[in-house]
């Protein structure tokens, strides 16, 4: 039999395993192989965790596997492909609401009130008692009223008996000479936009983008890497969702309501991040463009223009000073709280803007355009940020360039106050310890997957849908739930309800199973919920179209 033959067969099905040689056997697909193509067909994890449960009830101990959670597709499709289906569905449901999502407060009741009168006098006796040990006898009795308040339903930060120190100084809040100003109207208590026409309830699709910093070709990359200001580009992408936030700020202060948004950062292909952002209700495109051009966040940080230390010549940690000192002197170099006293830092280390390039779209709900912008807010989100921006995939040698320069200007650049990086130019970064590594940090701005954005990739605001994502996942499982209990179906397999502890397992533990048998067992376990979820959608016919998203997302 020839290797042509033995291929042929195997896509026939006919093939006598004992009677093929080594080189037609390295032809035939992997047991591995088949259940990894096959779990991604079903939609299960490939690569689950081993969890051991204890059933609360009847005490029995299995091990079972627990799907990893992943978002990049390119670890786990399914589980990034899940991720990504309940953003959407997060997305879909917040967008064009036509109620307010989350209902005014509850008037506090007498137990609150009497609970809160108790230990407002608890607080004033702390503050004039001199002996220790009655103020730690206060101490307990107050943390014993915290839980009685937070199991009476009180939310919220409560006073601190020991209030933490606050600076002494702070910095102005007036705004840049070159900045233009805006309006700011009283912010009123509402997320809904206008109603247009007495039916019609429009919101809007935000694009944000960060100025030039240089030009480039189609693929994204430097036409003169030279004169490309990769030091100003690095920079921005770190400080990027700080422009964002402060972006919203000026926005509910222009317009005068509680402006509610779902947005997604995503890369441009020269690397630089962009902010995509669904808002519900209508805001004229002037006004968006007046506030964008008058967005800038300050960021108060030492000067880092000129590396002071480089290569073996880096500070070193000293036992005696409890810090870093120079290599040569032995000085001890300034702490953060010195370099960033306002009688020294008289000018930002950076400030960021946007570009002058604002996309504004008015958009319907219900309409198939609605469901486009979705998928476009939605798309690159189990991608890293060098995949989405098309660095990894197949680049050209300019766009290889390019990407080394970026990341070779975000390892000069410190991400936050705590980054090591602050020792090569001086300073000793918030909070040092002796572990750090001078030019050395783990954040993932610092990675090269990231190009700089070491945040969340999706900003949602707190009054969007009025729900988190374990709340959308939650109803997931109670849509499908209530779906076999009104189709009159029982699940061929036994519905583990709980409650349950959960323990990591260890490896070489005898009882845990090996990977492929964790995987077998998760497909078994799916192909028998979706034969009952199909059994159950026949019985009950077609399901009415308006309804939660949750039912695509169990499918």
């Amino acid at each position: 039999m020839t290797t042509t033959d033995t291929a042929a067969g195997m896509g026939a099905g006919m093939v006598d395993y004992d009677q093929l040689t080594r080189a037609q056997k390295a032809l035939m697909s992997l047991s591995g192989d088949v259940a990894h193509q096959l779990a991604e067909d079903h939609g299960v994890c490939v690569r689950p965790l081993a969890m051991r449960r204890l059933d609360l009830t009847t005490g029995r101990v299995d091990v079972v596997p627990v799907p990893c959670g992943s978002r990049r597709d390119d670890i786990c499709k399914p589980c990034a492909d899940k991720c990504r289906r309940t953003r959407m569905t997060q997305c879909r449901e917040g967008w064009h609401l036509e109620h307010e999502p989350i209902p005014d407060r509850p008037t506090p009741t007498d137990t609150q009130k009497d609970l809160l009168a108790v230990r407002a006098d608890l607080h004033a006796v702390y503050q004039e008692e001199a002996d220790e040990t009655e103020r730690e006898a206060i101490r307990d009795t107050v943390a014993v009223l915290d839980d009685e308040l937070r199991r009476a339903g009180v939310t919220g930060r409560l006073e601190p008996l020991d209030p933490p120190e606050r600076p002494a100084v702070k910095r102005s809040t007036r705004r840049r000479q070159d900045a233009p100003n805006l309006p700011r109207r009283p912010v009123e208590k509402r997320t809904l936009g206008q109603v247009f026409g007495g039916k019609y309830r429009p919101s809007t699709f935000l694009t944000l983008t960060l100025d030039s910093y240089g030009r480039v070709d189609g693929d994204g990359a430097a036409l003169d890497p030279d004169g490309y200001d990769y030091r100003r580009a690095a920079r921005d992408a770190i400080h990027f969702p700080k422009i964002v936030d402060r972006f919203w700020q000026n926005t509910r202060r222009c317009v005068g309501w509680e402006v509610q948004y779902f947005g997604t950062i995503e890369p441009q292909k020269r690397g630089a991040p962009h902010f995509h952002a669904a808002i519900r209700g209508t805001i004229p495109r002037a006004e968006l463009r007046a506030i964008t051009a008058a967005t800038y966040h300050q960021v108060w940080w030492p000067q880092h223009d000129q590396q002071i230390y480089r290569g073996d010549h880096v500070p070193v940690w000293n036992d005696d000073a409890h810090g870093f000192v120079d290599p040569y002197t032995g000085a001890e170099l300034p702490t953060w709280e010195e370099a960033t006293d306002p009688e020294v830092l008289l000018s930002p280390g950076h400030t960021v803007t946007f570009g002058a390039q604002v996309h504004v779209k008015g958009i319907l709900g219900g309409t198939e355009e609605a469901g486009r912008h979705i998928g476009y807010l939605t798309k690159y989100l189990t991608k890293s940020v060098s995949q989405a921006a098309g660095l990894v995939e197949d680049p050209t040698a300019r766009q290889r360039e390019h990407r080394r320069r970026l990341v070779a200007e975000l390892d000069r650049t410190p991400c936050s106050p705590q980054c090591p990086i602050w020792l090569l130019y001086g300073v000793q970064p918030k909070k040092v310890r002796h572990t750090a590594v001078p030019g050395q940090c783990k954040g993932k701005a610092h990675r090269p997957e990231h190009l700089g954005i070491g945040g969340r990739r999706v900003l949602v605001s707190r009054k969007w849908s009025g729900k988190t994502l374990d709340d959308h996942q939650a109803e997931r499982a109670a849509f499908v739930r209530q779906l076999l209990h009104n189709a009159g179906v029982r699940p061929g397999y036994a519905v583990d309800d709980g409650p349950f502890e959960w323990e990591k397992t260890r490896p070489g533990d005898p009882d845990v199973p090996t990977r492929p048998a964790l995987l077998l067992h998760a497909i078994s376990q799916r192909q028998r919920w979706k034969a009952d979820y199909t059994a159950a959608q026949a019985l009950a016919g077609d399901l009415p179209d308006e309804r939660s998203a949750t039912e695509e997302v169990a499918a």
